[in-house]
Parts: structure tokens; sequence; C-alpha cells
């Protein structure tokens, strides 16, 4: 026998495990830590920037080229793109998980680069990037000079020159972006009014620069072949391109004959600017200048944000005097405090399982023996967490904490046996340590194929929720099979060296001991009369399969619970065509609103930029930093709870809409909580037509009870001007189009001409008309275009000018134009879905339709996966046991009997108001083998005493009696485990609180209902099979 090679060698049994937990400890110390595995698609971000284009022409001449090569692209899940009035496009292509983001960008490269040849020029000439995309923001950076000494455009300047480059090297970080860069620019601001009286044009100017700053090789003195007789050569050096705005004032732009010059100077204002000046932020109201460090798949979150921190802080060093930098969001900090919660919680729980079964065995020895098989199985399952690439997150820690109590189960199915044959047949210990493992040694490895046959399948289930899975079932698995090899090497070998015959427990401890002898011989009575009506297990079996079924189709459908993040989002909406000054002016209102709030610790703010509409002049965004967990306890004061209560205050500002929501529940995935969809408009209508749609499906949307609030940013009345150009007229004046769209792109919307280098790197120079030539439709009175002939033609005389309405960006999904809508239901995200689902089909117009996004996309194709996965798990425990028992009917009796657990689970989640999501499902997957074990050891038992000749009633009452110790024992060690996670509060605690309240139920239904219903199954289901085989 196996372990009786380790019962006689017990030194050989304690260094296996002492070198599991050694690797186990080894693998802590390197293992990466998050709040999930890597389970975010990965996404490929295409960039463009057209100067001057408004929205529509982004779309037409950019996006809709771009979109068409891309679409279909290999593993491709969606896409989306936006498409902005500042001339900004911007297409991100998420694929399926698992996909080598490497290869994905490569995929979409060359696909892009069928699309370059029929992009316009100014688009080709300024590159089309495109890169991988970090989705998962992991902190920001704020750079801030507090006496003022410094500007935004210096702060900015200083992050992206002597900050963001360090930063971007350091490994774990996969990019580092500035909200609202300004970067420097030479901007050569025109005088229309001079450039018109001169007869210079705009194309005059552009040939100028380009032609007096440029970079050129001058070559060498004295270079080889023929230097034979040359003792020397020289390279020649020259001045190629400017650098200084006074460089740029002294470029010739035009020599007369008269000797007379016209330089830049003379038409144009130059200084040292900003490429864009489109966005502004601030930190709790002070200019600041905002740097966000995207993390890269798979590195470990802590270890980066430590080395971003130690690099932050030699790199301050070197910083000029008022130039400080400060961390206001961190999402590590959650990962900490929740990691942090999980251990503690797995501490406690191990603490309570310790407790219970020093109260069974009522002897230290005896409880030594279990507790001494937990170090090895859960610290050595790191070690196969690290061999095979995952890590320590909130899911493989939840297993562990589960795992506990199986671990122990193991160890105290050895321990009872071993104490109860010294007890009942006064053997010695090493001999009662044989004789027991020749009983548990099949139920032990029956039990650990059993777990396998539920967890090990769900590994290998597609998308997020097989992540998640795979996550819980690998640790699970190698937690149940080091017990297994602990269960069946140290344990016997300690009982051997640590037991003796039980003594009369004194105190508590007997009266406990009585109570429990009081209890199992009231068990007994109950299934001896039971078994002798044993149809009534089946009926109750019976009831609680429809109450299981019924409760399933109740209890509300979820993805991934919402948690305490540590912070939230507002999203700020102006009437269209604000201004940025307009909206920081209003971001101010909300800075001062949330800083009321006694909660919020910072808030930083962004005008011209938004998480839900992109960049526009009218939108901006505000993430409110809460104090730390411990410094706000209760539950008035989690994020959700300070949310609700700004929100009216946020919905009072007169000037503008402003919308708080809470971050996704999986950063990195999607942009806000609650429900992501997208109205697509199917058969390409005009802009007003989708407007005018999705105001009808908000408006039926808000008024359905099951939603709380649903929100879209989108507009198509955001004031424009239309010019109507006379084509026929400027023909017949001379004047080419292509001129006059040249004279308008520059003076009024920004053209790039060339590059110049300053601090060592590359930065662009840009003609525009200086601000007070076009403020206003008036202002087109001062430009003129050349015609053929040399005259200026006032561009006033060409064009009509017409108010329109319009989009200020344009977004598309799958190629369809398309409005985001954010919805926030009153009840789980599943109830959500459904209820737009049922508004699409009542009120929306034909040719309109609703898809998903982000974590809502994944929440829908995981739709039918629950049910599958519990069919699977049901499925595979019944086939293995018929392989084990060598019976299609034994099994029965175990695999009906997990319908307790299940009723008992679904009943608790139900009763607590929360919603069958993935943490759930886990939880149901593993009461499919926590129900299955309690049946095992009762049933195999009462076929052993069976086949020893006993009658079917007799054999199920006695192997009940003789186990229900044991399973009395890992069944409360295994609820009390439980509590822990079921009163988790702070960060990280929904998670806890819905897996734990399930796998509790589950666990007090069986524990109480199951294992007195388990021997007259037994009963039924045998002698119905002997009576069939008789007959």
């Amino acid at each position: 026998m196996f372990s009786a090679f380790f019962i006689s060698r017990t030194r050989f049994a304690m260094v296996i495990s002492l070198v599991i937990i050694i690797a186990g400890l080894i693998a802590i110390k390197v293992l990466p830590v998050a709040q999930f595995p890597d389970i975010v698609p990965p996404q490929v971000s295409v960039q463009a920037f057209y100067p001057g284009a408004n929205a529509e022409i982004l779309a037409e001449t950019v996006a809709a080229p771009i979109e068409a090569e891309v679409n279909g692209v290999d593993d491709m899940l969606y896409m989306n793109s936006t498409s902005d009035n500042s001339g900004r496009y911007r297409l991100d292509v998420t694929f399926a998980v698992g996909t080598d983001p490497d290869i994905a960008a490569v995929n979409v490269q060359n696909r892009v680069a069928l699309a370059l040849p029929t992009l316009p020029a100014e688009v080709s000439q300024q590159g089309v990037s495109v890169r991988k995309q970090s989705t998962s923001m992991l902190l920001t950076i704020n750079l801030l000079s507090p006496k003022g000494t410094f500007d935004r455009l210096f702060l900015s300047n200083y992050m992206e020159i002597n900050i963001r480059d360090s930063l971007a090297r350091l490994p774990g970080v996969g990019d580092a972006s500035q909200f609202g860069p300004l970067d420097y620019a030479m901007r050569i601001w025109l005088d229309p009014q001079v450039m018109t009286s001169l007869a210079i044009n705009e194309a005059e100017v552009v040939d100028a620069i380009r032609r007096q700053n440029l970079q050129a090789a001058t070559g060498r003195l004295g270079a080889p072949p023929d230097n034979e007789a040359r003792a020397f050569t020289y390279t020649l050096q020259a001045k190629g391109r400017l650098t200084e705005p006074e460089e740029f004032e002294n470029i010739l732009i035009r020599a007369n004959p008269d000797g007379s010059v016209v330089r830049l100077v003379d038409i144009a204002r130059i200084e040292l600017g900003a490429q864009t000046y489109d966005a502004d932020t601030w930190v709790d109201g002070v200019s600041t200048s905002m740097l966000g460090i995207y993390l890269s798949p798979g590195a470990n979150a802590l270890e980066t944000a430590d080395r971003v921190y130690a690099t932050l802080e030699q790199l301050a060093e070197r910083f000029p005097d008022d130039l400080e930098y400060d961390i206001y969001y961190d999402t590590t900090d959650f990962v900490r405090i929740s990691m942090r919660n999980v251990v503690i919680t797995m501490l406690q729980a191990l603490g309570l399982v310790i407790l219970v079964t020093y109260a069974f065995l009522g002897d230290w020895r005896s409880t030594l023996v279990p507790v001494l098989a937990i170090p090895g199985s859960i610290i050595g399952t790191f070690a196969v967490l690290l061999a095979a690439g995952l890590s320590i997150n909130s899911v493989s820690m939840f297993a562990i904490i589960l795992a506990i109590g199986i671990v122990v189960d193991d160890a105290i199915v050895v321990v009872e046996n071993v104490q109860r044959l010294i007890d009942e047949e006064k053997l010695s210990a090493q001999e009662a340590a044989r004789r027991a493992m020749e009983q548990v040694t099949g139920p032990i490895v029956a039990t650990t194929l059993v777990l396998y046959a539920v967890f090990v399948p769900t590994a290998f289930l597609p998308g997020i929720t097989g992540q998640l899975y795979l996550q819980f079932a690998v640790t699970i698995s190698v937690a149940v099979t080091l017990s297994s090899l602990i269960a069946l090497t140290l344990s016997p070998a300690l009982c051997g060296l640590l037991l003796r015959p039980s003594r009369q427990a004194r105190g508590p401890l007997r009266w406990f001991s009585v109570f429990l002898d009081w209890t199992r011989d009231g068990y007994a009575r109950l299934v001896a009369a039971l078994g002798r009506v044993s149809f009534i297990a089946v009926l109750i079996i019976a009831a609680s399969a429809a109450g299981a079924g019924w409760l399933f189709n109740q209890v509300p459908t979820g993805f991934i619970p919402d948690e305490d993040t540590g912070f939230f989002f507002i999203d700020v909406s102006l009437p269209d065509a604000s201004s940025i000054a307009r909206t920081g002016a209003v971001l101010a209102q909300v800075q001062q609103a949330l800083a009321a709030e006694e909660e919020i610790d910072h808030v930083m703010t962004v005008a011209g930029f938004s998480l839900l509409a992109g960049v526009r002049s009218s939108g901006g965004m505000a993430i409110a930093i809460l104090k730390h967990w411990d410094d706000r306890p209760g539950p008035q004061s989690t994020s959700a709870a300070v949310l609700a209560r700004v929100q009216p205050r946020l919905l009072a500002i007169p000037q503008a809409t402003v919308f708080a929501f809470a971050a996704p529940p999986i950063q990195g995935l999607g942009t806000a909580g609650g429900i992501e969809m997208e109205l697509l408009d199917l058969a390409g209508r005009p802009p007003d037509e989708l407007a005018q749609a999705l105001q009808g499906f908000i408006t039926h949307t808000n008024e359905d009870p099951r939603i709380r609030r649903a929100f879209s940013t989108f507009s198509a009345q955001t004031p424009q001007l239309f010019l109507d150009i006379d084509r026929d007229k400027a023909e017949a004046l001379g004047v080419r189009l292509s001129d006059l769209f040249v004279t308008l792109q520059t003076n009024l919307g920004s053209l790039y001409v060339n590059d110049f280098n300053l601090f060592g790197r590359t930065f662009r120079v840009f003609l525009q008309a200086d601000g007070r030539f076009r403020m206003t439709p008036e202002d087109l009175n001062q430009l003129h275009v050349r015609n053929s002939r040399g005259q200026m033609v006032p561009i006033q005389s060409l064009v009509t000018v017409e108010p329109i309405l319009g989009p200020e960006s344009t977004r598309r999904f799958n190629l369809f134009r398309a409005a985001s809508v954010n919805v926030t239901p009153v009840g789980s995200t599943g109830e959500g879905i459904a209820a737009l689902r049922e508004i699409e089909q009542a009120s929306l117009p034909p040719g309109f339709g609703i898809d998903w996004s982000g974590t809502t996309f994944q929440e829908v194709q995981a739709g039918g996966e629950a049910a599958l996965v519990l069919s699977l798990a049901l499925l595979l425990v019944y086939l293995f046991l018929v392989a084990q028992y060598e019976s299609w009917t034994v099994p029965l009796s175990v695999i009906l009997s997990v319908v307790i657990a299940a009723v008992g689970g679904l009943a608790a989640t139900w009763l607590a108001g929360l919603d069958n999501n993935v943490y759930t499902q886990i939880g149901l997957v593993m009461l499919i083998g926590l129900a299955s074990k309690n049946a095992i050891l009762i049933v195999e038992f009462a076929k052993q005493l069976r086949e020893e000749g006993r009658s079917i009633q007799q054999a199920a009452a006695d192997a009940a009696r003789i186990r229900f110790r044991a399973v009395l024992m890992t069944a409360m060690s295994f609820v009390l485990g439980m509590v822990p996670l079921v009163l988790a509060t702070g960060a990280g605690a929904a998670s806890q609180v819905s897996l734990g309240v399930v796998v509790l139920g589950g666990m007090i239904a069986a524990t109480v209902v199951g294992i007195i219903i388990i021997p007259p199954l037994y009963v039924f289901i045998q002698s119905l099979r002997e009576r069939v085989k008789g007959g």
C-alpha cells in the first residue's frame, strides 16, 4: 500500500512537505500580483490627424477607407472609431482574449497600409499611427507649480521631455501619455490683411519656410577615394533647420525688383507655442500636467507601480525650484488593500477551521495533523501557479480560501478514521494508520478525481469567463492534488507518530462531545426511519430540483460585481459648440461641489476631453479620488454611496449636464460601469436622424422601471457654418478650388509645414491666422485668395455662409454610424440588458439597432455559459462515478443529492439580493464538488457494508452513523471558513460576498438536509437496482 511506506518513514513524508512549502514560498516572492488575471481583450489603436477637417469630412475621407480595410482582421471582436471637429481620428480594434497583441498590431498595420493611398495628402504627410493599445491605466502623475512660476505649456513639455520617456521605458509600462498635451510647436500667426496688401498667398509662405527651414547633409572635404595626398578629412556643417522664433522671423518671403524684401516677421507673429490648444487640466483647481501610465499585458501591477514611484523620486532630484509631482489616482491602492483584505479573510477562515477541527476532535494531537497538512497544500499551490504562468489575483486567492476547507477535509477523514480504529479496535497508532488508509484511500482518491471532473473542464471555456474559471480551476485542482498527496503521505505518518487512545474530554469540549454523540444517535435513528420510507427522499429531491430551476430563473444575472474602487468618474457636457474656457469654468463648479464631500480627497478635471465622447471643446471629465478605505468605514462612505449623494448636486449645475458614473468592474475593459450600449444606424442616414432615434430611445429607456438612468453625449445639434462655394464664379475668376481650400485650412484650421529641433527633440511648424482674424463669420471678409493672374480675390465673393447644425464628433461601430449610450440598471446588468432588448423591439424605428461594447459585450457573449458549465460538471462527475462503481445507478444517489446544495446556494443568493455573476457560478460549480464529496463518503461506506452482506437499509444506516462525525466536521469547517467571506467589507468585498453567500448557503443545505437525504436515497436506488437485476 502506498501510504504504508510513509507511515514507517515519517521523516521522508516531512521532507516532501517541506520541499513543497519551500518551492511555494519562493514562488510567492516572484509571482505577479493583480486584481484580475490577464483577461482584458487586446486592443490596437489607429490614429490620424487632418488639420482643419470637421467630423463628417474625417468620417468620409479617413474613417471609411481605413475601417473598410481593417474590418474582419483575424480574431477581431469589434471596432469603434471617433472623428471629431478638431481633425482627430481614432479607431480602436478589440480582439479576442488570448490574441497576441503584437501579431494583432501587425495585422492591422497591414490592413491600414492598403488604405493609405486613398487618404488625403495632409493625413498621409503627418502619418497614420498603428500601435497596440494598453487599456488598463495604472496611475496618473500630476506635475504642478505651487507658486505659479511655470505655466501649463512649460509643465506639459517638461513632463514630455524629462519624465515621460524615462517612465515609458520601465518594465511593465505599456504606454505613457498625457491628457491634453501641449507639445511645443513653432506657431506662425499670419496677418491676412498685410498678406493681401502685399499680394502674398499662403502657398508662397509655405514654400518659403520649406525652402529655408530644412535639414541637409553637406558632405566632407578630402574624403576617399583619390585622397592619398590629403592629410586631413573635414566634415562640413551648415545651419539647416531653424530653432528660435527670431530665426523664423528672418525667413525671406519675397525679394522685390526695387531691392526691398518681405520677411516672415512682416506678415506674421511668431512664437514658441503649443501644437494644439484643445484641452486643459487641473487638480483640486490648480493647473497641472497629467500623465497616464498604462500597464502592459501580463505585467505585475504592484511591481510596475513601485518602479514608477522609485524612478520619479530620482527624477525629482533634478526638478527646478517650484516644480513638484504627486500621484493621486493609483489603481494599485485598490489592488493592495483588496489583496490585504483577502489575506485577512484567509487567515480568519484558517483560524475558524482549526477551531472547528479542535472542537470535533477534542485533542491537540489529532488537531495537529490537519493543521500541519494545510501549509504544504496551500503554499505549494503557488509554485504550480508560477510554473503555469498565472498570477496572484482575487480569483486565485478566493480559490485558496475555498481550498483551505477541502485541504482540511482530506486530513480530517484520515485522522478521524485512525482515531476511531485506535479507540474501537485498540490498535497501535501505526497499525491503526495502516488499517485506516486501506479504508479511506479509495474515497480520498475518488473525491479528488471528482473535483477534477468538476473543475478541469471549466478551464477550457472561451473568453473572459473561461480565463476566470481557468485561474480558479487550476488553483483548486493543484491544491486538491497536493492535499491528496499529503493526506496519503504526511497525514498517516503524523497519525502513526502523534495519535494516542482518546481520553475523556473535560469542560466545554466534553459537553460538545456529549452533544455530538447525542446528535449522531438522533441522526442515525432518523436515517433508519427514512430508510424504511425511502421514496420520501426522492420526493424531496424532486421538489429541490424544481426549486433550483425556479430560483435559477428568478436570480438576476450579472457579470462582475461592482467594487468600491476608491474613485469614480464624472462626465460634463455643455451646450454644443461651447468653448474650452466655458467648459473649464463649469469644471471649476464641479470641483467645488465634489470637494465639499468629506469622503472625497482630491478632484482631477480635464476640459476638452470626455471619457464617453472623446475630444470635444464642450466636453469635460473629472475623477473624484476618495480617501483611503480605512478612513471611511461604513456603508454610507462607499464610492457608490458617495456617488449617489453627489449626483443631485451635480445635476443642479445649470450650465451643463453633469453625470457621475462608476469605473468599469474590470480596469481596461470599457470606460464606465453599468451597461455600455451602441445605438447603430444600419441604413446610413444623416446624423440628425440618428439623433432623433437616440432621443426617443433614451426617453423610453428612462421611463422603464428597470432602468435607473440612461445617458448619451451624442448630439447632431452643434451649431456650425456651411460654406456654399460658387464654383462657376471661382473658375471664371481664375481661382482654383485647391488654392481656396488651402487658404481656408491655413487661416482657420492649422497647416503643418515642416519640423524644427529643440531640446534634442523634433517639433512641428504650423501656420494659422492670428486670433483676431478667425473669431466670427465676418472675419471671412478679411481673407483673400490669389488667382491665376496674380490678383487677390476676396473669399467673401466666392462663398455664402449658411448656419447649419451637425455633430461635434462622429462615432462608428463596426462600420455603422453609432451613438454610445451608458445605462445604469436598477437591478443587475442582466436585467438591464433584457430590458434594453425589449425597448429596442418596441420603440426603435426600422433601420436602427443596438449592440454592445466593453464589459457588456463580454457579458452577453458569456450569457449561456453558466448553465453549460453546471451541466457539464454534473455530467462528468456522474460519468466518473459510473466508471468507479461499475454501475449506472449507484452514482445517482451522489448526483441527485447535489440538487440540495444547489437550491441552498441559489436561495441564499436570492435572499441576499445578489445576482448570478461569475463568482456565483464558480461557487455553484464548487458546490457540485463539495456536495458530491460528502455524498461519496457515505455512499462509499454503504456500498462496502452492503458488499459485506448487510441489508441495504442497515448498510445505509451504519454508513451514515460511522461517517457522521467526519462528514459533519468537514462540512462545519468549510461552512465556518465561508463566514469571513460573507461578512467582508471594504475594498474587494463585493466579490467575496458573492462567492461566500452561495457557497455558505449551499453547504448549510448540503449539511443540514443533504446528509439526511443521502442514506434513504441510496436505499431507494440500490433497492430499485437490485430489484431490476433480480427480476
